[in-house]
């Protein structure tokens, strides 16, 4: 499979493909690699054990060997109702489809819920990675609540031959204490009984998203949740609860912390020489706060779009490769269509990373 790469991108090939990052250089960041375990995951406290997981990890699929990974993520039908996700190809209720997706399409390793690695990781924890998600945000509560909440131990993911556990933190929500307390806590374990882990590090605070006039000149809601400046501090502190991978939305802005009063502290030099408007700056912000890149950072693919979901998800790829990240986690974009689609998808995902054509800014 070869992706016409130039061509998916459009109109902003040459914009995000020639565009080199001036604020932050990649002389400053640790870059992804073959050898990335040995030479630097050896260096930090992780165990031999916790060691030969993540090289399991970066060792599968298409992408093996490169120190780039393509994660499937299904824990949708908890996030976001199971009829909201699956309605739209219904063969994913079943565990085995899910699986059978992350294999067939190349991946690294699949990340789902206890109960659907419950129903097959016999038939399948020796042919591919798996990643338990080990707390979920339910939505049967009325009026809808949101806050993450432990599904299941990290021993039970353990038993299941989990190589990895995920979780979420909500940073900036009410709750924000308790998880950071729970998921350091659960980390520690996962390293002890020899698992990577992997932090979903999303902002959930509506006080901090502002009114603005669109370009239409009606009212607009900018949502910072999705500021560099913000999602970068979000990483920061998943790096230092010892997250081995930082899963995180790709910024589409940045200023939160200059543009609410009270929230956050920052510095005039990560608006003024550190990062631009330009989206792989912006990404690079976030890379830098996972220890200039010691920390790999995985973007999101988002909800599914529809027609423009394969060129959206060859976009976010470079933006994130360009910026020193080190892989894409899509779900919704891959199993929202039949199986030979996603497939094709998580292949031109793939494609961006196998392409030395497209270098890192």
């Amino acid at each position: 499979m070869t992706t016409d790469i130039v061509r998916l991108l459009g109109e902003q090939a040459s914009y995000l493909l020639d565009h080199k990052c001036e604020g932050i250089g990649r002389d400053l960041l640790t870059l992804p690699g073959p050898d990335f375990v040995t030479d630097v995951v050896a260096g930090t406290d992780r165990s031999p054990q916790v060691m030969r997981s993540l090289q399991s990890l970066f060792d599968h699929g298409r992408l093996g060997g490169t120190g780039y990974v393509s994660i499937l993520p299904v824990d949708q039908g908890i996030e976001h109702s199971g009829a909201a996700s699956f309605a739209p190809n219904p063969i994913y209720f079943d565990p085995a489809s899910i699986v059978e997706l992350a294999v067939e399409g190349g991946c690294n390793a699949v990340a789902t819920t206890f109960g659907v690695l419950g129903a097959v990781s016999r038939r399948y924890a020796h042919r591919i990675p798996l990643i338990v998600k080990i707390n979920h945000n339910e939505l049967l509560t009325y009026p809808a609540s949101y806050d993450q909440i432990m599904f299941g131990s990290v021993q039970r993911a353990h038993e299941l031959g989990a190589a990895g556990v995920g979780a979420t933190i909500y940073f900036g929500s009410a709750e924000s204490g308790r998880q950071i307390t729970e998921v350091a806590a659960a980390f520690e374990e996962a390293h002890r009984l020899g698992m990577f882990t992997v932090l979903w590090c999303y902002l959930r605070n509506s006080a901090i998203n502002q009114s603005a006039e669109g370009a239409d000149g009606e009212p607009t809601q900018v949502d910072n949740h999705v500021a560099a400046d913000a999602t970068g501090q979000a990483n920061h502190i998943g790096v230092t609860i010892e997250a081995d991978i930082i899963k995180q939305k790709l910024p589409e802005h940045n200023g939160a912390f200059v543009s609410v009063p009270g929230f956050g502290k920052t510095h005039a030099a990560v608006y003024d020489q550190l990062t631009t408007d330009h989206p792989v700056d912006l990404c690079r912000w976030q890379v830098a706060n996972c220890y200039m890149g010691r920390v790999g950072l995985i973007n999101s693919g988002g909800a599914s779009s529809g027609a423009t979901d394969l060129a959206e998800a060859v976009t976010t790829a470079v933006v994130n490769k360009r910026a020193g990240g080190i892989g894409l986690i899509s779900g919704r974009k891959a199993f929202q269509r039949p199986m030979a689609e996603g497939v094709e998808l998580l292949g031109a995902i793939q494609d961006v990373y196998l392409d030395q054509a497209v270098t890192i800014a």
